[in-house]
């Protein structure tokens, strides 16, 4: 099986791979459009900023081959929320494949002193509706750093509630996606992986 990562200028791409190689998988991180195209599973994770990321995913003609891909697409945290249709961050024109929107987190004066922003830590998840989360339950907790998240919608996969019920993973057709950090959330993670490695196209 051929595995790729979707090379672009966001952080947090090599421990996604580090992650897949201590399943026995080795993948290619690569913005060839070719070897996107022939993979049988694509990743797109990544940390960073939305419009200028969004900026350099167009400038290089990603943004249109990652939407045209039907091979099991899986987004990660920033790749998650520029799969949607639209981040406050930067007023950015997302890639579309979820109609969910981007917002930023507030905390409100009604809000106790313990939320943060970012979201940072472990939090659980409820209302699984995908593959993704075979052998999953609402006891596990999976590990989130973030700013922004996706509102929920027909597309929601899980939610998480830090301030808002939030997306935690959606999923439409072949493009699964999750706002956690499956390659930081331990066991659970790894299973949250291995499932998509394992997806029946």
């Amino acid at each position: 099986m051929k595995i790729v990562i979707i090379k672009y200028n966001a952080g947090n791409i090599r421990s996604v791979d580090f992650a897949l190689q201590r399943l026995g998988v080795n993948a290619l991180i690569t913005d060839d459009h070719d070897e996107i195209r022939s993979a049988d599973r694509v990743i797109f994770p990544g940390v960073g900023e939305a419009s200028t990321t969004m900026s350099y995913l167009k400038n290089h003609r990603l943004d249109t081959l990652i939407c045209d891909l039907k091979q099991p697409v899986l987004g990660v945290c920033l790749g998650l929320q520029l799969m949607c249709a639209h981040s406050e961050e930067g007023d950015t024109a997302c890639l579309g494949i979820f109609p969910e929107q981007v917002k930023k987190f507030v905390i409100s004066p009604d809000h106790p002193a313990m939320f943060k922003i970012p979201h940072m830590g472990w939090n659980s998840i409820s209302g699984l509706k995908s593959p993704l989360f075979r052998d999953i339950s609402e006891e596990d907790y999976f590990y989130f750093v973030h700013s922004y998240y996706a509102t929920t919608g027909s597309d929601t996969a899980a939610i998480c509630n830090y301030l808002v019920p939030f997306s935690a993973a959606l999923q439409r057709d072949n493009f699964y996606a999750t706002q956690f950090h499956p390659e930081k959330s331990g066991k659970t993670g790894a299973t949250i992986l291995t499932n998509f490695l394992n997806l029946k196209v």
